[in-house]
């Protein structure tokens, strides 16, 4: 059976442990390339992929990634050109193990890892962070468009800890080529998407274009997104409405032994706030960014290191908060500003024979700094704070004989956050108008150590079975520490606790996988004890603008206070794939997912915000330059609810999709290869309530809907 290599999936697995580029002309990258399934291949089918590498997954295959010791879920290009999702929680929201915030879907919209999402997920492009505030509130979008990436991958397990303890749930990587890594092999490559929804009346268009020659490769890429309030069966969704645009530019000097390349990007959209009272205002977030990043490699002929790569990263961000005041007035209520920077160098050791195997790793050094302020109505929610980290990482791979690897790996991180503490009294009630906490500066240091252990075993028939355990420490944020005011958009009085220690979570996974052959699976287990974990609890008062208002009925925003406390969870997380019938020179065959958290406070409570079970399957041809699947996903009621917190009800979302994809002659179209298809979603017009959402109660996911697409390479 053939295999194709899914090029750049950055997994940490020692050996696999940075970012490879070939040599100027090269087509082939080999230092940390993972593989991915494309196990009963179909001759002339149509593919998907990005034009950074050369490895595309073909269109429909269920990416499988074997060679690494995390779980991993890999979009490929191919699937974001279908779907065009605007966010990148809307696109992995139906992925087994993870959601979304779906705050405003299609623009605010973060991922959920195993029921964890903000602080406890890192999301970052190209290997440095996002550089955003998305993290402080569900209302504050992502400034990363997927439409223009060639991938997104999302990492649980030992590799988070590459990258900091604010990853303690996973890792979500938007991939392009914005930094050149290769030259193509004709000196130009490229691709223009564009697409029509109707359920919005949405309009998405893309280009991505790559060259190069000699030993220098440039990239540049835009994108557009427009979409109105979007429908659903109960009727429009007020003030859903959402723009937004951005593009790079990147160089590289591309050289024998490796790479080194800057990009600069610019991000700016306008989006609406559904919701009863954030409609009634008119609330909408206008974000803007602009970010520098550079990225290099040198793989040396000899000495002690096979590899050394390095990431930076500095973005300015901010976005107002744009709606009707308490004087009826429209304009900009508050503004949020983070000014951030990121470094990241590794340094990969040569094999090293020992009596057991052959041992590789790599040693890295990290280090951030992020400076966040808030100003107008909701400057009160935060004083301007500062945060430094500064860490260093080991990983270890020892391969033995018999397919078995094991791994080690170890984190220790320094951090200091200083900021503006206030204290409230013990009851989160005031004694009368005028009482509000007082307030002094604060700064808390911390220590976090996290190691991990795994053991990766080749089976036969093509299985792969990993087992890993971790211990990770997380160092509470800014938000956690010292939020003390009115949040507008999400309607919340948030309090924080200076006193919040260490997070520390354990967690043992076990994982099945196979890459090739008619079946595909990706199946993975796992149980994570929480000593301290910090969560937004609900305390059943209401507030105003100020402490003074808070009490039963003190007014429209719910209070939420940060605390602590020991919990548990557990879940599972399945996909597989399975080809039945040959049709042509394709399969017909069957596809299956199922994932389900558990989460809960020793105190028998449930932790709050958990997505439900859900099942689904389906059926899908691949055959000659033809694609199509229908699939029925199921979510079922989450009724395991945090006190003061609602169920939700479960919904039945029916996917159908057809694509046609026919090569052409470039002299004749200036295109290689041209995909039009037609994708439904929701074709049922279902009720469907987000359970890990704020607004689940005022905010209804998009109804039936049609995408028509069509994508040119060249």
């Amino acid at each position: 059976m053939s295999r194709l290599s899914y090029i750049g999936i950055r997994i940490l697995g020692a050996a696999s442990l940075g970012l490879g580029a070939p040599g100027a002309g090269a087509e082939e990258i080999a230092l940390d390339e993972i593989s991915v399934a494309a196990a009963s291949p179909v001759a002339g089918a149509g593919t998907g992929g990005g034009t950074s590498g050369p490895g595309r997954v073909p269109l429909g295959v269920l990416p499988v990634v074997t060679d690494a010791f995390s779980s991993v879920t890999v979009v490929p290009a191919s699937e974001l050109i279908r779907s065009q999702p605007t966010s990148l929680g809307d696109a992995l929201f139906d992925k087994p193990g993870l959601s979304a915030s779906t705050f405003a879907p299609g623009s605010a919209s973060r991922p959920i890892v195993r029921g964890l999402d903000n602080n406890r997920v890192r999301i970052q492009e190209n290997g440095t962070g996002v550089q955003d505030v998305s993290d402080l509130g569900e209302d504050h979008a992502v400034p990363i468009n997927p439409l223009v990436n060639d991938r997104i991958e999302v990492i649980r397990g030992p590799a988070a800890l590459r990258y900091g303890s604010q990853a303690v749930g996973g890792v979500v990587s938007a991939e392009n080529n914005r930094i050149p890594t290769f030259i193509p092999p004709s000196g130009l490559a490229g691709r223009v998407t564009t697409g029509l929804s109707s359920v919005d009346g949405g309009r998405n268009a893309a280009a991505t274009l790559d060259a190069g020659a000699g030993t220098v490769a440039v990239h540049a890429d835009g994108f557009r997104s427009e979409a109105g309030s979007y429908g659903t069966p109960l009727g429009r969704q007020r003030n859903s409405a959402a723009t937004s645009q951005g593009g790079a530019v990147g160089v590289s000097h591309v050289f024998e032994r490796g790479f080194v390349g800057l990009s600069f990007s610019h991000y700016d959209a306008l989006y609406g706030i559904p919701g009863v009272a954030s409609a009634a205002r008119r609330t909408r977030l206008d974000p803007v960014q602009d970010k520098l990043q550079a990225r290099g490699e040198y793989r040396p002929l000899e000495g002690p290191f096979a590899a050394v790569r390095f990431w930076l990263g500095g973005a300015n961000y901010r976005h107002d908060e744009i709606g009707l005041g308490e004087d009826g007035i429209d304009g900009v209520q508050a503004t949020f500003k983070n000014r951030e920077a990121e470094g990241r160098i590794e340094f990969q050791h040569v094999p090293v024979e020992t009596p057991f195997g052959v041992l590789t790793g790599t040693l890295g050094l990290q280090s951030d700094r992020r400076k966040l302020g808030i100003s107008g109505a909701e400057g009160g929610l935060l004083r301007p704070t500062e945060t430094r980290t500064n860490a260093a990482t080991l990983f270890e791979e020892l391969a033995l004989a018999g397919g078995l690897r094991l791994q080690a790996a170890g984190r220790v991180e320094g951090s200091r956050v200083a900021g503006v503490a206030a204290i409230f009294p013990p009851g989160l009630l005031p004694s009368g108008p005028g009482d509000e906490p007082e307030e002094f500066a604060r700064r808390r240091r911390f220590a976090p150590k996290s190691v991990s252990l795994g053991a990766l075993q080749d089976l036969p028939f093509g299985f792969v079975a990993s087992l890993t355990g971790s211990s990770v420490e997380r160092a509470p944020v800014a938000a956690e520490l010292f939020s003390r005011g009115a949040h507008d958009a999400p309607a919340t009085f948030e309090i924080g606790d200076p006193n919040l220690k260490l997070e520390r979570a354990r967690t043992l996974e076990a994982g099945l996988r196979r890459a090739e052959g008619p079946l595909r699976l990706d199946a993975t287990a796992y149980v994570t004890r929480y000593a301290g974990f910090v969560a937004k609890r609900l305390t059943g008062f209401t507030c105003g603008a100020t402490f003074d208002t808070c009490g039963p009925d003190g007014g429209d925003l719910r209070q939420v206070v940060y605390s602590q406390a020991d919990a548990t969870f557990r879940g599972a997380e399945i996909a597989g794939q399975l080809d039945l019938v040959p049709v042509g020179d394709g399969f017909l065959g069957v596809s299956a997912q199922y994932d389900f958290v558990r989460a809960r406070f020793d105190d028998g409570t449930n932790v709050p915000r958990i997505p439900p079970h859900r099942i689904g399957g389906g059926l899908y041809l691949r055959s000659g330059a033809w694609y199509a699947a229908v699939t029925l996903l199921h979510a079922f009621a989450q009724t395991r609810t945090a006190p003061l917190e609602t169920a939700t009800p479960g919904y039945d979302d029916l996917k159908a999709e057809v694509a046609y994809t026919r090569p052409l002659d470039p002299a004749a179209y200036g295109a290689s290869e041209v995909t039009l298809g037609l994708r439904g979603t929701n074709l049922l017009d279902d009720v469907i309530r987000n359970a890990a959402s704020f607004k689940k109660d005022e905010v209804v996911l998009p109804g039936r809907n049609l995408r028509v697409f069509l994508t040119a390479r060249f």
